[in-house]
């Protein structure tokens, strides 16, 4: 079973997302960070479950929500059996990672 690791870029991304959901839907932003977590944690058993991302050796999770979701970019080492999770945003954002 994979290691995980994340980024202090994950948790600012994770902090910016459930902030702009609290001014629309207080509910929603305090579900994001379960949503989020509960699909980064099927990288611990699968962890190249992700496409492979136009940034050369990551990789990218799609995790559902409703009709959209979120990205979360990560890397996956094998010799060490470590997710590193770098990034997450929402699939309508722009991403500028």
């Amino acid at each position: 079973m994979a290691s995980i690791s994340y980024s202090s870029d994950f948790f600012d991304d994770l902090s910016r997302l459930t902030d702009f959901l609290m001014l629309q839907n207080v509910d929603a932003a305090l579900s994001t960070y379960d949503i989020v977590m509960d699909g980064i944690r099927l990288l611990k058993t699968h962890p190249e479950i992700g496409r492979p991302s136009l940034k050369g050796g990551l990789r990218e999770l799609v995790i559902s929500r409703g009709n959209t979701g979120y990205i979360a970019l990560y890397s996956y080492d094998e010799f060490l059996d470590l997710v590193h999770v770098v990034s997450i945003w929402h699939q309508r954002e722009t991403n500028i990672n």
